[in-house]
């Protein structure tokens, strides 16, 4: 495995951002998608707790900071083209802010 410093890493987007998959290392599950910037993914090597840019919010936002269900950082891993980011972590209670344990719990049929 290839290691590399953010700074030579990571491609953002014209807004600054770049999408973050996470999954849990437990079994793999895609938890959810949200988008970092850069101050999100130094706080998050920092605290080891997942922080996101929050487009919503306009500021950042650590995943569980109001319902306690944090995400623990396992690792974080850049893709080929270095637009998008894998992190793998550990999940303290649902992910979903409805309850569920991941985001992408609605199929889509026909």
């Amino acid at each position: 495995m290839q290691r590399a410093q953010l700074a030579d890493a990571v491609r953002y987007d014209a807004n600054g951002l770049i999408p973050a998959i996470i999954v849990s290392t437990e079994d793999d599950a895609v938890l959810m998608l949200g988008y970092m910037n850069e101050e999100a993914i130094q706080k998050t090597l920092e605290t080891n707790t997942v922080t996101f840019w929050s487009r919503s919010k306009g500021r950042l936002w650590m995943k569980g900071e109001s319902s306690g269900n944090t995400l623990e950082l396992e690792s974080i891993h850049v893709d080929c083209d270095q637009d998008a980011l894998l992190v793998r972590v550990r999940a303290n209670g649902p992910t979903c802010h409805t309850g569920n344990r991941s985001c992408f719990f609605t199929e889509v049929e026909g």
